[in-house]
């Protein structure tokens, strides 16, 4: 088979062919447009063999392309712009053109067959361009909150509010009276207008989550019944993941959201380190999960697990980490049953995947399944967070033993063929 490396920019795409054995079969570069986009599904058509596009994963100058080429049918990867770079330092041809990346894409595709496929989802692509719009409408109105403290300091050191409390309405009808009791000058209009625009801001930002609620709320209610899982959490989550059927099984998308610890030993020594890759976003939301859990009223066996791992004598980061680490395979089997009710209203399972990994969520029961009364108490949550509770204390405990993970099976995800 081909692989098409694609080195994509605002104005123009670079496609370069290799063969099997990595060798350049052909070059071609055409317009950033879908004429272009066009032109080069013809062109790689032409060559008369199965191809593989491997683009190069830069969000904002590869989208069209990556819509294009989903919507003809095209087998697409996203390849990590540092992966490229390793390939293009690996080889002795030096410099740096479109060319010489996009011919490192194609051989970085090459060398990592498990790249998670691309995939057209719509849904998955609003939620995530509506937290982003979000995360930089906060942005905004903390520079504006910044500005607007200086100039109350310079009128009265008095005037400005506490900490983290400007965001909250009382407080900017408040301060908008003290405002105007000051003498008329220039820093006092100024400071009026950022305080309108501090109220404006506020008013985009609440629609804006109660429009991630309304959206995220059917397209994920398996992974919202998570202890310390909210609408904006489970929003980012979905966003971010783009698709849980392309990944092939729970330890591979630990790796891509960064969970899946490093190995870093040699000889009878076994250690890890901490994974700074990944997705980092798919990370912090892991993280912000994480630390909910830690309260004792929110998920009592996540903190049992915590202190169990801190009285064995790891530390707290290091403790932390395996937390999270669970906790991706608990929200993988979560998104895995979301995809799966949507795919299958009816309550079907569908056909059985061919190759279906052990880690696979097609191995384990769906939610609500032989839902059972525990310890004696009756059930106070949903059929779906009661099956993910008895998921998680199955992953966080057993047999009073702390289970760590197994830093080879979390590196390494399982064989499954892109298509």
């Amino acid at each position: 088979m081909l692989v098409i490396g694609v080195d994509p920019h605002k104005d123009s795409h670079t496609l370069v062919v290799v063969d099997g054995a990595g060798c350049k079969r052909g070059q071609l570069t055409v317009p950033a447009r879908q004429d272009g986009h066009l032109r080069a599904v013809a062109w790689a058509r032409r060559l008369g063999e199965p191809v593989r596009w491997a683009v190069e994963d830069c969000r904002h100058v590869a989208g069209g392309l990556l819509r294009d080429l989903l919507a003809g049918g095209e087998s697409v990867v996203a390849v990590p712009p540092r992966l490229m770079a390793r390939a293009r330092a690996s080889v002795r041809q030096r410099g740096k053109s479109d060319p010489i990346d996009a011919l490192a894409v194609a051989r970085a595709a090459q060398r990592e067959p498990e790249l998670p496929a691309a995939r057209l989802d719509e849904e998955a692509l609003e939620l995530r361009l509506l937290v982003d719009h979000r995360r930089a409408l906060i942005a905004e109105r903390t520079r504006i909150i910044n500005r607007l403290r200086w100039h109350c300091h310079a009128l009265d050191p008095d005037l400005a509010p506490g900490p983290r409390e400007l965001s909250r309405k009382c407080v900017q009808a408040k301060l908008l009276g003290r405002l105007a009791a000051c003498a008329v000058s220039v820093r006092r209009e100024l400071a009026l207008e950022l305080v309108a625009d501090i109220r404006a801001l506020s008013e985009k930002i609440a629609a804006l989550e109660r429009r991630l609620t309304r959206q995220v709320t059917p397209l994920a209610p398996n992974l919202l019944a998570i202890p310390g899982v909210g609408a904006l959490t489970a929003a980012t989550l979905v966003g971010e993941t783009a698709g849980i059927d392309r990944f092939a099984s729970k330890a591979a998308f630990a790796l891509h959201a960064g969970a899946a610890p490093i190995p870093v030993w040699s000889g009878n020594n076994v250690r890890v380190r901490l994974n700074r890759g990944g997705n980092r976003r798919l990370n912090a939301a892991l993280h912000v999960i994480a630390l909910t859990q830690l309260r004792p009223e929110i998920h009592p066996p996540a903190r049992a697990l915590y202190d169990r791992l801190t009285a064995a004598g790891k530390t707290r980061p290091e403790a932390l980490r395996v937390l999270k680490r669970r906790l991706a395979d608990v929200v993988y089997r979560s998104l895995h049953h979301d995809h799966q009710r949507q795919a299958h209203p009816d309550g079907s399972s569908g056909p059985p995947r061919s190759g279906t990994h052990p880690d696979s969520p097609d191995s384990q029961p769906a939610p609500g399944a032989g839902r059972a009364v525990q310890g004696g108490r009756s059930p106070s949550r949903s059929d779906a967070a009661g099956a993910l509770d008895r998921e998680e204390r199955s992953e966080l405990s057993t047999g009073g033993r702390i289970r760590h993970p197994d830093p080879r099976t979390s590196q390494r995800p399982a064989n499954r063929s892109l298509t």
